[in-house]
């Protein structure tokens, strides 16, 4: 019934104001939303590093460097037992994953060892309260006296996990001291940590921090040789060659033996010689620290000793005099930034294992706020569109409905805000693409209403009718793609998730506001303006039942369709596909001339002689952008980023780099997997919800539609040649939501049919299904190609290529729901009264049982 009680009207209202209160600040200026009380909600959506600029960083921990620290510890944890014991070895040596050594002497001897060693297999306590044991060392004897100890998976995993914990309170103090606002730093997955910094000015300086394993030593320089001379034969027993980060760099001969670290550092800050007024490090040791370096200091005055970091030498000055205060300076030549960064990593602490970048997104300000500009105003223009459409198609109606559809557009942005969703780019999109297809829910509502007050209701009954008609079909439709969504945030990644997340929430709000907000509207119209018909509106000039006989053409679609994805599966496997760096690997540049127009010839011949494989350079947007490929390297994630680092300096003195993405062959390897398995699984995911709600014909029909739409859209990027990366499969997947939205609205209605009409061959049965449901097909493309068509327009060039396949994937995800997943019904066999219940089989099954028993009787 079209009554609302004044408690659920109440509700309803307050739900959408709250909304509206909840979005209104993301409208205000800083300065505004700072002034506001703290009692007024005034948080602003959370914008992703393409709106406003930053770095998206991934590192990996190092498991092999873990692993070959692991076996010199077990190394010299044998020896110094050994030789403590008294006991007589020899042959130790550390390969792979195992050290062995060989013990001299007779069998007591021998089992001495055993137990002096061990101490070293004893299992250690893992877990969060010390409730499991992990062995790291398994020991075997493969003859006598011959040990062997074995690191254990359990045990290098063990290590990793630690490393890792350690690694993200290492980076977050890193991250904190450049003084960032709102910084991620999380840990995820097994081996790796997510480190995301909005709004950072300097993504280099970022990078170089965090790349930085920044163990620091004071040990003491042998003097006895020259070093060149232990470069050119060897060094004392006990000391290896270390080189400075002078340029040219100067060798040291270093003593193996520390004399402090950097764990007994309390506090390190850049400052000033006093004396020369150049940036230094000053330093503060611990009690400890402070001791040791005193007694060292004490012991060699007149000897030079090296502060390293890195297997570095920062510095190596004389000892004049001891250094007793536990305090000192680092000085070299630094930079006043240089100094800085040296004091931010010595106070963070050193990580426990080198981080390996695998992955990086870094968006420059400038770009986020020309991305923010273009994807507000083709919000904008695309709502102002679809509002203007509904005001024409339905008249009055349509003014309602476009109520409705403002404030789902407030409230999507108010739960957006409330979760702290970050709101991206694609994000951007997902909102324009959600008020495109809303209007689904709308026009599927208005549709049914025409239909029932064509068969002679009044015009409440109709809007009655419509809405409660209405609502399985909207929920069941929404219901698909809300699943393609749901695969997408999980099988995504950054800003991909960011328009997965929107879109599912774009579809509950449209459900809501649709059934709730749109119908009491309608309600209050109602009783204030008792109207006899419906509004007018040019709706009216599109027929109910156009009784076209749609599948006449069904051999030929067949036939076009198949012939269609032959081809396109024989182009895909023998053309190779334009794949972006997020499945091959590599690097992508967006530069800026910082004067007069960007010169590729130029930038082709300077980055030609880099000796970084190969590179395109390619002109966008309105002559003074570039955009730069350059190929994975072979050598491995960290020769992405040297090659990132090489194209910088040889471009940063004529551009400004706005937006860089590398993405190592670790990474880029997984994306690949799990864009596949994304694909895979939503549609096995709508198969089976599909099957639930219908029958196994309609899953498998629909299965095979949205196949067809698949295999489309892949031949768009192949015969095109456009880059395929991670957007190009949340277009398919999205394409795959609303292709499946459009097939269940056809099915629905088929379903209905079959139920009605049970002695009607199908053929006739599905005509007229999709004959009533064609201006409901005709009229819910149209508003999203709206949408779609502004954002590829004026949505800027990040999503251009994203919005064209959009574009093409509703073309023929409309074709397909038509002219495919119907015809495909009769090829199953579909039955009407497959869909009755079970008091009606029974009936039907009597009542062919009395009429048998007629005949007999007659007979």
């Amino acid at each position: 019934m079209l009554y609302f009680s004044p408690w659920k009207s109440v509700t309803i209202w307050l739900v959408v104001a709250i909304g509206v209160l909840f979005a209104l600040p993301n409208f205000y200026t800083d300065s505004f939303r700072d002034s506001l009380p703290n009692w007024v909600p005034k948080q602003a959506a959370t914008l992703g590093l393409d709106l406003q600029g930053g770095s998206h960083i991934l590192l990996q921990v190092d498991r092999q460097d873990l692993i070959n620290e692991r076996l010199e510890s077990v190394r010299n944890d044998i020896r110094a037992i050994l030789r403590d014991a008294r006991i007589g070895y020899t042959g130790l040596t550390g390969t792979d994953r195992t050290v062995q050594v060989r013990i001299r002497g007779a069998e007591e001897e021998i089992t001495k060892a055993r137990n002096a060693l061990a101490t070293l297999t004893q299992p250690v306590t893992s877990g969060v309260f010390g409730t499991s044991n992990v062995t790291e060392v398994e020991f075997s004897e493969p003859e006598p006296g011959l040990f062997r100890y074995t690191l254990t998976d359990a045990g290098i995993d063990y290590r990793v996990s630690s490393a890792v914990d350690q690694s993200v309170e290492v980076v977050n103090r890193r991250v904190n001291e450049l003084g960032t606002t709102e910084p991620i730093v999380q840990r995820q997955g097994a081996d790796r940590i997510l480190v995301q910094v909005p709004g950072l000015q300097d993504p280099q300086r970022l990078k170089d921090i965090l790349g930085q394993t920044a163990r620091l030593t004071f040990q003491m320089v042998d003097q006895s040789m020259p070093a060149q001379e232990a470069i050119n034969g060897r060094p004392p027993a006990g000391t290896s060659v270390m080189f400075s980060t002078d340029d040219p760099p100067v060798p040291y001969v270093i003593e193996s033996r520390v004399i402090v670290s950097g764990e007994n550092l309390v506090d390190s800050q850049a400052s000033f010689d006093q004396r020369t007024s150049e940036p230094v490090v000053t330093f503060r040791f611990d009690n400890q620290g402070a001791l040791r370096f005193g007694q060292a200091t004490q012991q060699n005055v007149g000897r030079l000793f090296a502060i390293i970091l890195d297997n570095q030498v920062i510095s190596a000055p004389q000892i004049r005099e001891p250094i007793l205060g536990g305090t000192g300076q680092i000085s070299g030549n630094f930079t006043v930034q240089s100094a800085n960064d040296l004091a931010v990593l010595l106070r963070a602490g050193a990580l426990p294992a080198d981080l390996t970048i695998v992955e990086e997104r870094t968006v420059g300000p400038s770009l986020g706020a020309d991305s923010i500009n273009a994807g507000t105003f083709a919000t904008g223009v695309a709502a102002f569109l679809v509002f203007a459409f509904m005001l024409l198609a339905y008249g009055k109606l349509g003014l309602l409905a476009s109520v409705g559809l403002a404030a789902n557009l407030a409230m999507m942005i108010a739960v957006l805000t409330v979760l702290g969703a970050t709101l991206t780019l694609p994000g951007i999109a997902g909102i324009a693409l959600t008020l495109g297809m809303a209007v689904d829910s709308n026009v599927i509502i208005f549709e049914r209403v025409r239909e029932e007050r064509a068969q002679g209701r009044s015009i409440v009954q109709s809007l009655d009718q419509g809405f409660q008609r209405a609502l399985a079909t909207v929920v069941d439709a929404n219901l698909t793609t809300l699943i393609a969504a749901v695969i997408l945030f999980y099988m995504g990644t950054g800003p991909i998730r960011g328009f997965a997340v929107t879109l599912a929430i774009g579809i509950l709000t449209t459900v809501f506001t649709a059934f709730t907000l749109t119908r009491w509207l309608i309600a209050v119209w109602l009783r204030r303006s008792r109207p006899t018909e419906f509004p007018a509106g040019l709706v009216h000039y599109l027929p109910l039942n156009p009784n076209l006989d749609i599948m006449r053409w069904r051999n030929i679609a067949f036939a076009l369709s198949g012939a269609a994805s032959a081809i396109i599966v024989v182009l895909f496997f023998a053309w190779n596909m334009n794949y972006g760096i997020d499945f091959r690997g590599g690097s992508l540049i967006e530069i800026q001339a910082k004067q007069g127009m960007a010169d590729a010839g130029d930038v082709r011949g300077r980055l030609a002689e880099l000796n970084i494989g190969d590179v395109q350079v390619q002109e966008f947007g309105e002559g003074r952008d570039l955009m730069i490929r350059v190929e994975g390297q072979a050598s491995g994630d960290n020769a992405e980023q040297s090659a990132v680092t090489k194209v910088r300096d040889a471009l940063s003195s004529d551009y400004d780099f706005r937006r860089v993405e590398v993405v190592g062959p670790t990474v880029s390897s997984e994306l690949a997997t799990s864009g596949a398995i994304g694909v895979i699984a939503s549609m096995i995911a709508m198969l089976l919800y599909i099957w639930f709600r219908f029958e196994w014909q309609f899953g498998v029909g629909a299965i095979l539609s949205t196949l067809h739409d698949v295999i489309m859209m892949v031949g768009l990027y192949v015969i095109f040649g456009l880059e395929f990366n991670l957007a190009s499969i949340a277009a398919i997947l999205t394409v795959v939501g609303y292709s499946i939205n459009d097939t269940v609205v056809i099915y629905d209605r088929v379903r209905e049919n079959l139920r009605k009409y049970k002695k009607m061959p199908i053929i006739d049965l599905l005509n007229l299904s999709l004959s009533q449901t064609l201006s409901r097909t005709f009229l819910t493309g149209l508003t999203t190609l709206f949408a779609l068509t502004v954002l590829y327009l004026y949505g800027g060039e990040v999503i251009s290529n994203f919005m064209f396949a959009m574009l093409f994937g509703v073309i023929v995800g409309t074709y397909s729901s038509i002219f495919v997943a119907g015809p495909l019904l009769i090829l199953f066999k579909l039955r009407p009264g497959m869909f009755d219940s079970a008091d009606e089989k029974a009936k039907e099954a009597a009542a062919q049982k009395a009429a048998a028993n007629a005949q007999v009787t007659k007979a």
